[in-house]
């Protein structure tokens, strides 16, 4: 990969990380994202011993609820990673 490429790269990932963080801060998705979460949760714990499919499905919507929201933690942490490593590097070219 071209340094080129490699910049091109960092760009998007840049990008990425703070369109996740725009989401992650905006009210009506984290608010969406928690009352999504607690029906999941209360359809899981007000099922039946014998419903077992509705508690699985239930617990696999919490679970990409939750992947969700991990990933897109993690692009604003490699944002800020990328950033961090930049900072790095510009202080050591100042001196």
């Amino acid at each position: 990969m071209t340094i080129q490429e490699e910049q091109l790269k960092q760009d998007e990932l840049s990008r990425m990380g703070h369109e996740a963080e725009t989401l992650l801060d905006n009210p009506a998705f984290t608010s969406t994202v928690n009352n999504l979460v607690d029906q999941a949760f209360q359809t899981f714990t007000n099922s039946k011993p014998e419903q077992t499919d509705e508690r699985e499905r239930s617990y696999h919507h919490y679970k990409a609820l939750v992947e969700i929201v991990s990933t897109l933690q993690q692009r604003v942490s490699v944002r800020d990673q990328i950033t961090a490593n930049d900072n790095t590097r510009q202080e050591e070219t100042d001196h």
